[in-house]
């Protein structure tokens, strides 16, 4: 690892003034992704921003179906809360499958999505969710949020504060996960709101990233069963192929997924 400066903001301002005395200064949220490519020595930061202990970043709330997740929290929160069990069952059982229990509980939601991993689990859920992230100067859709693998809408220096949900009226989320890292080596979430339209999104199987699937929504929207599904085709020109599993067959496990997903929304 190189040498770098480590500094602990104690605010969201705190924060984003830290980083922008250096060009080469980086936030730190849970690290899970950072330390280790640090470790490697294939990211060399001049300085890193502690956010684990800003308190205006932490925490969950829900009133009234809407919910707001501060970007600190850590998955095993998400995982833990009885109001987002109740709200969004989906997304605790989502964060409660995200790699092992020492990444549950240093990863957080925010390091999470501003990495936007093309395997994460969160990109799916919050675009599924059609969610909005806050950052400290706006807010972003999560649709306009994630644009491509490893890229985000954040401008340099900004910093995700927190994410939005309206509680949808129904929703689930499976995945199959790399048996190594519990990464996915396809997820797909499925949410239907409280206006009847129902958002599909999947994660691990796109060659830019998390993305919707606009067919499967048009049929669950029309009939929100697993069944719906069976004549939905899956197009695998654009899906990842690797060691792990080809285009092809990730092609299958979306259709498998989307399904036990709705089976899993009841």
């Amino acid at each position: 690892m190189y040498a770098t400066n480590y500094h602990r903001a104690s605010s969201v301002e705190d924060a984003v003034n830290l980083v922008s005395t250096s060009d080469e200064a980086r936030f730190l949220s849970g690290g899970q992704t950072l330390l280790p490519t640090m470790k490697q020595r294939l990211a060399a930061p001049s300085d890193l921003v502690d956010l684990r202990h800003v308190a205006a970043m932490k925490g969950i709330s829900v009133s009234d179906g809407s919910i707001r997740i501060g970007a600190a929290t850590t998955h095993a929160e998400v995982a833990g809360s009885s109001e987002i069990a109740k709200a969004c069952p989906g997304l605790a059982h989502l964060a409660a499958h995200i790699g092992d229990p020492h990444v549950r509980h240093m990863g957080t939601i925010g390091g999470s999505i501003a990495n936007n991993d093309p395997a994460a689990d969160y990109p799916a859920g919050l675009m599924a969710l059609n969610a909005t992230i806050v950052t400290n100067t706006r807010s972003i859709s999560a649709d306009d949020f994630f644009t491509g693998m490893f890229e985000t809408a954040l401008d340099d220096g900004e910093l995700v504060v927190a994410v939005e949900i309206t509680a949808p009226a129904k929703c689930g989320y499976a995945k199959f996960p790399n048996p190594a890292s519990r990464y996915a080596m396809t997820g797909v979430f499925v949410a239907k709101h409280g206006d009847g339209s129902v958002r599909v999104a999947v994660t691990g199987a796109g060659s830019d990233g998390v993305f919707r699937h606009q067919a499967m929504e048009q049929a669950l929207a029309q009939n929100f069963s697993a069944e719906a599904l069976s004549g939905v085709a899956v197009d695998d020109s654009d899906l990842m192929a690797d060691i792990h599993a080809s285009s092809a067959y990730r092609a299958n496990l979306v259709k498998v997924m989307a399904k036990r997903a709705v089976t899993a929304a009841g």
